[in-house]
């Protein structure tokens, strides 16, 4: 006979953990869910889903100003991303200061804290792999926060047509994307058509980097950085291979007709804009949104020389995430 107490201790379990599914399992927009959070998940790092469609568990944030970078439009809260993709911009910031000559880094929207949709703006970006870095070189001081809301980037494009002005072109934005290329984590890096040409009718002599520039619609003042899926990311969902092909063929071409830029047709009826639901992505993404977080972002902001505990999943030891110089400690997989 099983007693009054052992009886409500079993419905109290009962009732705590269909309040705990039916708290997981409640659907809504996706954007707003995601951004609407402020902080990341604490735990292990994790991609889950595809670029354009997905979340992020244990991000890190990029330290707001670092020796060779400075974060631009703080508002957004996009500063965030997988602990490999902050340790890259921040390796990229060292390596193209020391030794490509460019002044540092201004870095725009990497992901929000716990990925997913945005509020505005990109379709992707959603799983902590992506950064935009902008084409105008930081300058010597540091902007005011509200100066990083409103310096506007430099177009690097004549007027209003497909191609680069050769007067605001420069040899170190090519070493700087160069650079960016030569990491082997980095899968692509998209440009704008115009870019891309200007780099297949400039560049001499090893040219196989260029196969990571990849020619997309806007990118005229920045360029896109994304990486691989990472180890410890199973639900990570990967594109297919780029080839070794430099691009500077047909498919540039392509860009250069009226198709790419065409406006779609206006339909006979008004078309409902369809709306991404939290059902919609992954389902470790409902976790992920409502997985407990830290008291600051100051415990999960990457680098600056001091270590960000990312505690792992039970049974395996917490990893440090932010050695001196942001490489990656001891323990973590090479790519």
């Amino acid at each position: 006979m099983i007693s009054n107490t052992l009886r409500r201790l079993a419905l109290a379990a009962l009732l705590s953990f269909t309040t705990a599914v039916d708290a997981v399992a409640e659907d809504g927009p996706a954007k707003q869910l995601f951004g609407a959070q402020a902080l990341p998940t604490v735990g292990a790092p994790q991609s889950a889903g595809f670029y354009a469609k997905g979340c992020l568990a244990g991000g890190v944030a990029l330290p707001v100003d670092g020796p060779a970078w400075q974060v631009m439009r703080l508002s957004r809260n996009r500063r965030w991303g997988h602990p490999r993709m902050i340790a890259l911009l921040e390796r990229l910031a060292r390596d193209s200061a020391a030794k490509d000559g460019w002044p540092g880094l201004l870095v725009g929207d990497i992901s929000q804290p716990r990925g997913g949709p945005m509020l505005t703006g990109h379709a992707s970006h959603q799983v902590g792999l992506d950064a935009d870095i902008w084409l105008t070189p930081m300058p010597k001081r540091r902007f005011t926060n509200d100066e990083r809301e409103k310096v506007e980037a430099t177009s690097m494009l004549r007027g209003d047509t497909l191609y680069v002005d050769p007067d605001k072109w420069t040899s170190s934005r090519t070493a700087l994307l160069k650079r960016a290329a030569s990491y082997p984590e980095v899968e692509r890096i998209f440009v704008h058509p115009g870019i891309k040409k200007k780099l297949c009718d400039s560049v001499q002599g090893d040219r196989g980097w260029m196969a990571k520039i990849r020619p997309y619609w806007g990118h005229y003042y920045h360029f896109h950085v994304r990486i691989r899926c990472q180890p410890g990311s199973p639900n990570c969902k990967p594109q297919e291979p780029i080839g070794a092909d430099d691009g500077c063929g047909k498919s540039l071409a392509w860009w250069f007709t009226d198709e790419p830029w065409r406006k779609a047709p206006e339909p006979a009826k008004p078309v409902k804009p369809k709306v991404t639901m939290l059902s919609d992505l992954p389902k470790a993404c409902a976790m992920i949104l409502n997985a407990p977080g830290p008291k600051s972002a100051d415990e999960v902001t990457y680098g600056a020389g001091a270590k960000v505990a990312q505690p792992a999943a039970a049974g395996t030891p917490a990893t440090a995430y932010a050695p001196e110089g942001g490489d990656l400690p001891e323990g973590v997989p090479a790519q």
